[in-house]
């Protein structure tokens, strides 16, 4: 599981608290306490990427200036041996995020592209590709072009799209992050059928893609009980084929909820990583 760190965004208040007063310290430890859930190759053959997602959430007008200076704090933050921690570029402008990436010092991911029109008219995809094209980098796509498509069928047709777009662009389908939107249980039931169904046939045609979400919109509308709703998502998009997803890696509860549906599906081999993770005391 490819986890994508979510406690560096501008919309929680005391992210931009911290953001508005310039507050470097506060932003270079949660960023640490992010980095520090990644797996240590002390106790891991090979661990996996994991990814502090950076999301300034200000007027944009100074969004780039924002990220830029909240990236150097990041990645000041990192210690140099976790050389599989890397940062997730986060903007609803396309032409911020291909800006911002370039500040980072190692490849991480783009957060995010869709076939949505960016605020000059042109479609994301068309704005962020071309960037991102010739480097190492992956990237975050919606399946969205007007609105959150609502059928599976509907949803597919925008990933074609997409697909065909990495295609024209030379883009390999093992960097793409596909997120078939997660849509708040409260308001739709059908939410994780239409999901899981949309992991399963993205996964028949390209096995090598990745899929990912930001998981806790499933249990959107439900205050001071959400837990139980996010970690049942957890582990059924788990098994309909989520590979990453963007959640708090601080919380020892969710990723034991990983560890153990990655031996349960027969994802870890003699059950090393959920060892090696209790080991690390990341459980």
């Amino acid at each position: 599981m490819i986890i994508i760190g979510e406690k560096l965004n501008g919309a929680i208040p005391a992210v931009a608290k911290a953001i508005a007063a310039r507050d470097g310290e506060f932003i270079r430890q949660r960023a640490l306490a992010q980095a520090q859930a990644a797996q240590d190759e002390d106790y891991f053959e090979e661990p996996v990427p994991l990814y502090i997602d950076v999301c300034a959430s200000t007027d944009p007008a100074v969004e780039l200036e924002t990220l830029k200076w909240m990236i150097e704090e990041v990645e000041a933050a990192i210690p140099e041996e976790l050389e599989h921690v890397a940062i997730a570029v986060d903007s609803p402008s396309a032409s911020i995020c291909a800006q911002a990436f370039q500040f980072c010092s190692r490849p991480g991911i783009v957060n995010s592209v869709s076939m949505e029109k960016d605020a000059d008219g042109v479609v994301k995809t068309d704005i962020v590709f071309p960037a991102i094209a010739d480097t190492d980098w992956g990237y975050v796509a919606l399946l969205c072009e007007s609105g959150i498509p609502k059928s599976v069928e509907d949803r597919m047709d925008v990933f074609d799209k997409i697909m065909a777009k990495a295609k024209q662009y030379g883009i390999a389908p093992n960097r793409l992050y596909i997120d078939p939107l997660v849509e708040a249980a409260a308001t739709n039931q059908a939410a994780f059928t239409l999901f899981s169904e949309c992991c399963k046939r993205i996964k028949d045609q390209y096995p090598d893609i990745h899929i990912t979400s930001g998981l806790s919109n499933i249990s959107f509308g439900f205050p001071g009980f959400r837990k139980p709703l996010n970690m049942a998502f957890m582990s059924l998009a788990m098994n309909a084929g989520m590979d990453s997803a963007i959640v708090d890696p601080t919380n020892k509860d969710m990723l034991g909820l990983i560890y153990a549906v990655e031996l349960l599906k027969e994802k870890d081999e003699d059950c090393m990583n959920y060892i090696a993770a209790h080991r690390q005391g990341l459980l």
